[in-house]
């Protein structure tokens, strides 16, 4: 189809060179297949891949010739160069794909030997032997010394780990301690203040009685000197009441005193 187009001479060598390209990429990645050195795919890979980039840079100036072209070409040869145009571009993103699945196939096979990730079966001694044949010495000890260095940075990060563990454990007990030595004095003091206040209730109680007995002695006493009284009020008002007895240790009136007087007076004569 592309030999049967109309093509200006701009386009048609940018066109011839994209096909170029296009044809070393397809020989390439069969050549790839028979190479059994992993350094040497990397190189083959490597070599293909600067021929992709370039085939790109072809198909972005081969659309830019297609628009500055486009007024002055028919409507069916503008269609038919898109056409070519969007062939172009899946058959070199089908490359692409390519090279990815190659790089992945690659990459396991050199990082298989080293690094076993979750899930992936033990490789046997054969393949061992087989996969370190493919890689250089240099390979070998940068995997080597790569794996090594991973096991330090773990190992150093399993110490800090360590060793903040403890830290923050150290530090733990001694708060723990220090509030079970604080819990113990509260302890200490609640049982203090609870000895205070049985002391206390104990004391008032005593000073309750003690009050109440002060109080009954008083009434007591009061109600005595209060009838004593009484009684001597009513002797001076009505001294000749006979039914009020003379209270034993008081003086009897005035006019009983009297009386009295005559009569030792008489009994002396």
């Amino acid at each position: 189809m592309a030999s049967e187009l109309a093509m200006s001479p701009q386009l048609e060598q940018i066109h011839g060179e994209i096909r170029d390209h296009f044809r070393a990429l397809a020989n390439g990645f069969q050549k790839l297949d028979k190479i059994k050195d992993s350094n040497r795919q990397s190189k083959q890979l490597d070599e293909l891949t600067a021929k992709m980039r370039e085939s790109k840079r072809l198909i972005k100036e081969f659309d830019r010739e297609i628009k500055d072209e486009e007024p002055r070409n028919p409507p069916d040869l503008n269609k038919q160069l898109n056409d070519e145009k969007q062939s172009m571009i899946k058959e070199l993103n089908s490359y692409v794909a390519l090279r990815k699945t190659y790089m992945n196939s690659l990459g396991n096979k050199k990082l298989e030997l080293f690094d076993m990730g979750a899930g992936v079966s033990e490789p046997t001694a054969d393949e061992n032997v087989q996969v370190a044949s493919s890689m250089t010495n240099q390979e070998l000890v940068s995997a080597g010394m790569k794996t090594m260095d991973e096991t330090d940075q773990a190992i150093d990060r399993t110490k800090k780990v360590v060793e903040q563990t403890i830290e923050v454990g150290t530090q733990t007990a001694t708060t723990l301690k220090g509030q079970t030595d604080q819990m113990g004095r509260i302890v200490n003091e609640l049982d203090t203040i609870q000895f205070s206040i049985k002391k206390a209730s104990q004391l008032v109680k005593e000073i309750g009685r003690q009050v109440a007995t002060d109080k009954c002695i008083m009434l007591f006493l009061f109600l005595i000197v209060c009838g004593v009284i009484a009684i001597i009020v009513v002797k001076i008002v009505n001294p000749n009441n006979k039914d009020i007895k003379d209270i034993p240790g008081l003086a009897p009136p005035a006019p009983s005193r009297k009386l009295l007087y005559l009569r030792t007076a008489e009994h002396l004569e």
